[in-house]
């Protein structure tokens, strides 16, 4: 209790600030690990690190203290090798939320309603399809492995390009705006894992690029299943699945038409968390 009475009577603003400073870093980085891959791993490291503490402060133990005193350092440099992956998307969402003044999504309520369309009539007919929204990351690089369109967007067209046995059916669609960029493209599969912790495991393919688009970027895809006719859509790595057409386009309208926020400071750490929180998806029914 003297202890703290020290410490409290010696505390002024600046000390303050440090303490809300260092408490807000910590607060951030468990919201970006929160039911995440990487949360088990950190608390499987924390309880490793507590455990070594203990038993290396026995002087019982002065070889094994030895040990443990050595090998701790070499612990905190492995921390960016294993944590690669979480730290790579929390600088990229770091950069899309640093912009105080963010660019506004220009697609409209016609398209989405047109990608609805076709995206149901495709399930309706257990047509397969993988559908990429390009939002501010650019995807130049894929739309270049694939059919070059340049064409509005339309139930029609989509209906076409995913018909079976059809030239352009393999592959992804990539859309910017309202305009098909290209068909048929090759995206990165997804080698995280999650597919295999799902309920159906029944997924192949489409459903691993359509999470490997994800995770490369800020874009949002969209899938359909040739086995069940399930719809899925992905984001941030995440999956929802057995979506409606009504609930799809209800996703879609918070990605693609946002309330404009009058305050920037303020729309600033709404996207900045809104991005953590999509780290939630995986698992919702």
């Amino acid at each position: 209790m003297d202890y703290l009475i020290f410490i409290f009577e010696r505390l002024d603003w600046f000390g303050v600030i440090d303490i809300l400073l260092v408490t807000a870093i910590f607060f951030v980085i468990l919201l970006l690990l929160r039911d995440t891959q990487a949360a088990v791993l950190l608390r499987g490291g924390l309880l490793l690190i507590t455990l070594l503490g203990i038993l290396a402060s026995l002087e019982v133990l002065p070889a094994f203290s030895w040990l443990v005193s050595s090998a701790l350092p070499a612990l905190f440099l492995a921390i960016p090798v294993i944590f690669a992956p979480e730290i790579r998307r929390a600088l990229e969402r770091i950069g899309r939320t640093g912009a105080i003044v963010t660019r506004r999504s220009r697609e409209n309520g016609d398209m989405i309603d047109d990608l609805v369309t076709a995206v149901t009539r495709l399930a309706d007919r257990n047509h397969g399809a993988l559908i990429v929204l390009q939002r501010s990351d650019n995807l130049q690089d894929y739309v270049e492995t694939g059919v070059s369109l340049n064409a509005l967007v339309t139930p029609e067209l989509l209906l076409q390009i995913f018909y079976p046995n059809t030239p352009l059916h393999d592959g992804a669609v990539i859309i910017k705006g309202d305009h098909v960029l290209a068909a048929s493209c090759v995206m990165p599969l997804s080698s995280s894992g999650s597919l295999t912790s799902t309920p159906d495991r029944a997924m192949g393919l489409r459903h691993r690029a359509a999470l490997g688009a994800s995770e490369f970027g800020d874009a949002v895809a969209v899938v359909v299943s040739e086995e069940t006719g399930v719809i899925s859509i992905t984001h941030q790595g995440r999956m929802i699945s057995n979506l409606t057409g009504e609930r799809l386009k209800t996703i879609l309208r918070t990605f693609f038409q946002p309330a404009r926020e009058k305050n920037p400071l303020k729309a600033f750490f709404k996207r900045f968390f809104a991005d953590a929180e999509s780290s939630r998806w995986e698992g919702r029914p």
